[in-house]
């Protein structure tokens, strides 16, 4: 297949979240027929609610600074599946993941001709063998790893890490992985592995015994981010700086704006440090580190950012962004969502920090249609819109110390980046 046939091939296998099949027989069965790829490799395994992407972006940035080959595998992607594989902090060429893909679909398809698997590989279990095959061909020497859904099922979870991090863990995706915060912690705890250590971020109690108690079982070394202090913090919209103190001292410039971002990138910094990334590559990495479509300023004038705050915890950190930096009447907020999120407790969230609000609709089958969304909203003033291009039609007089936030779906957000940046 070329490159626009194995894309239509990997949407046809339906959506990720719907259609995951937790369990690693299948993508066991799939990299043993291509040779277990992910064995030439070495990995940081992260997992969390949110905060994974983020973290993941700023360790590769931080290898690459020590001088590693790096890969990164991210879920999902803003426009092209491409970006969810990249080596050297830049994506994968459309021949590269063409080449990848028809091998894992003509191993697949080998294994049921066989019946030694019961179903295609999904979505997302596809492109975890895919990244496997090209990080290995490529010879990385280290890969940051972001783990899709909960940890101990997820595909990614067939490797044998050098270290595992897990993030802020909170509700997201409860059908899969529990309706407590302890029953998501303990999916996301089944990362860790005996003989590799492991660094958490600060949790909640409940997640914080959960994994605690899972490491004393497995004999994980473990580090906690909160062994580590904060200090000189300084927060402005464009991003962070503070100095980290424990078995270092580090001073830390991120680049990635908002509060939330000081933990992961402290949790990002002492990943590093445990590694053995040199103290001057942590702050030269993190420094450099980009994370598109998260509080992401992509125009000036008129000031516009981009943010995927498509569940409660996401919601929160967008919230205390503009708690802090922007005033409610300067906010003019474009959102829209698919159906399977949270999507009340998310606009009761974030609607009271914007003075309008125009809801739309991502171009996608499952997305939430925007007069469902009005219904949910209270004391807001919502406007519909039928597509995002029309939402930005509205917004065009917009004064000039007004902010236009669009938000969501992530789908959304990567529809606004090949939008606006052809434009601004």
């Amino acid at each position: 297949m070329n490159y626009p046939d194995s894309v239509h091939f990997l949407y046809a296998l339906g959506n990720e979240i719907k259609t995951a099949k937790l369990g690693l027989e299948r993508i066991r069965a799939v990299l043993d027929a291509l040779g277990n790829p992910q064995d030439r490799c070495r990995f940081v395994h992260v997992a969390g609610t949110n905060g994974k992407g983020s973290t993941c972006a700023m360790i590769e940035a931080g290898l690459r600074a020590a001088g590693h080959r790096t890969g990164l595998f991210i879920s999902p992607h803003l426009l092209e599946p491409t970006e969810r594989i990249s080596i050297g902090g830049k994506p994968v060429s459309v021949e590269k993941f063409t080449q990848a893909f028809n091998r894992v679909h003509e191993a697949v398809e080998r294994l049921l001709d066989s019946g030694a698997i019961d179903l295609h590989t999904t979505y997302f279990e596809t492109v975890t063998a895919m990244a496997f095959l090209i990080f290995a061909e490529e010879r990385t020497s280290m890969v940051a790893l972001e783990v899709g859904l909960g940890g101990r099922l997820d595909a990614t979870n067939v490797v044998r890490p050098e270290l595992a991090v897990i993030t802020p863990v909170d509700f997201d995706h409860e059908a899969f992985l529990g309706r407590s915060l302890e029953a998501i912690a303990a999916e996301k705890a089944g990362i860790l592995k005996p003989g590799a250590p492991a660094v958490i971020s600060r949790q909640r109690p409940e997640a914080q015994q959960v994994i605690e108690r899972r490491a004393a079982e497995l004999a994980v070394a473990l580090e906690r981010t909160a062994d580590w202090s904060i200090r000189n913090l300084e927060i402005s919209p464009r991003g962070s700086s503070f100095r980290l103190v424990g078995r270092r001292s580090l001073q830390i410039q991120c680049p990635l704006a908002g509060e939330h971002q000081v933990e992961n990138a402290a949790t990002a910094a002492i990943a590093l440090d445990r590694v053995g990334v040199p103290g001057h590559a942590i702050e030269r990495g993190i420094a450099a580190a980009a994370w598109p479509g998260r509080l992401e300023r992509v125009s000036e004038k008129p000031e516009i950012l981009l943010d995927g705050a498509h569940n409660p915890a996401g919601a929160r950190a967008l919230a205390a962004y503009l708690d802090r930096f922007y005033a409610p009447q300067r906010v003019r907020m474009i959102y829209g969502a698919m159906r399977d999120k949270a999507v009340e407790e998310v606009c009761g969230i974030l609607f009271p920090r914007a003075r309008q609000v125009i809801a739309t609709a991502p171009h996608q089958p499952r997305a939430l249609h925007p007069e469902a969304i009005r219904g949910l909203a209270e004391h807001a003033d919502v406007r519909l819109a039928p597509r995002l291009a029309d939402a930005l039609a509205m917004v065009r007089d917009t004064a000039d110390d007004d902010v236009i936030v669009i938000t969501g779906s992530l789908y959304l957000v990567g529809e606004a980046r090949a939008l606006l940046l052809r434009t601004c």
